[in-house]
């Protein structure tokens, strides 16, 4: 995913001269065709994640929608002050990108599980979580979101997730993105990384097999529309690599049920909390964390 966002990236620039990145003292090895290309764009704050963001929202609110980048957490919890009040309440257009959302680096222990993400982006108003599945949606999210600028949180996966995507797909907040066709009692509905987890388990379901959908853009806007989807199904299960409080299918049952719909049809499937304390590959802890099958 992280490198479809800098190879998208590059190509928005090209067409957007008020596109700029600004990385935390990393990204060498993905970040460099931005860098080389528009160097006049490209900033290097430093290990210095609440200073990037100050400097995003400076430089946001003279014209330019600029892209913050970092690991996990970094670009977000340790700057959540600097992002409530300079960048979702002054409604600015800076994007924080996290890569290795989930437990991508669970290797690295707990200080790099983002998996209490949502939870803190979600309740900023004004701001659009946009969670790809797989690399064709990245391109999609990217640009959605230059097409309509804004505060907004890009969270990718680290490296390698395989495509689920023939093209770019056609992406709109709130609206659910048919992956993998299937019954139409039940689905399995996405949003990040855990699209493939959910392809996965629908290719072993024997007989009827779900439907798979990925939500890759949503927020507290996006939530009345919600409950009227759910009624197409019996069964929604929603899957996230997110602790279950504050995650996305909490999302989604605060949705629904806040708007008269159908909450005894939801399901969620979420990590549990017993993965923050410990360290072990994604697949490993993902397991651990109870996305199993």
């Amino acid at each position: 995913m992280r490198n479809a966002f800098i190879q998208e990236l590059v190509l928005l620039a090209r067409q957007h001269p008020k596109i700029a990145l600004i990385v935390g003292d990393l990204g060498y090895s993905v970040v460099e065709p931005f860098a080389d290309e528009f160097p006049h764009r490209f900033i290097n704050a430093g290990v210095s994640e609440q200073n990037m963001t100050g400097l995003a929202a400076g430089m946001a609110s003279e014209g330019y929608h600029v892209f913050t980048y970092s690991i996990a957490n970094f670009p977000t919890f340790r700057c959540a002050e600097q992002i409530r009040n300079d960048v979702a309440y002054h409604n600015l257009p800076v994007t924080i990108v996290a890569v290795g959302g989930g437990l991508a680096y669970g290797a690295l222990g707990y200080s790099h599980h983002a998996v209490q993400d949502y939870a803190l982006m979600r309740t900023l108003p004004n701001m659009l979580i946009a969670a790809p599945g797989d690399p064709m949606e990245t391109r999609a999210c990217m640009r959605y979101l230059v097409e309509n600028p804004g505060p907004s949180y890009l969270r990718l996966g680290k490296a390698g997730e395989p495509c689920f995507h023939e093209q770019v797909p056609a992406v709109q907040p709130g609206l659910w993105l048919e992956v993998s066709p299937g019954s139409s009692e039940a689905t399995f509905l996405t949003t990040g990384a855990t699209l493939a987890h959910a392809i996965e388990l629908q290719k072993k379901t024997e007989g009827t097999r779900p439907a798979v959908h990925s939500l890759p853009l949503w927020s507290m806007e996006n939530k009345p529309m919600q409950a009227q989807q759910v009624t197409r199904y019996k069964y929604v299960t929603t899957m996230e690599d997110h602790l279950y409080d504050g995650g996305f299918g909490s999302w989604l049952l605060e949705a629904v049920a806040k708007n008269g719909g159908p909450t005894e049809r939801l399901k969620i499937e979420a990590l549990d909390p017993r993965v923050c304390g410990t360290v072990g590959s994604q697949a490993v802890l993902n397991l651990y964390g109870g996305l199993s099958e």
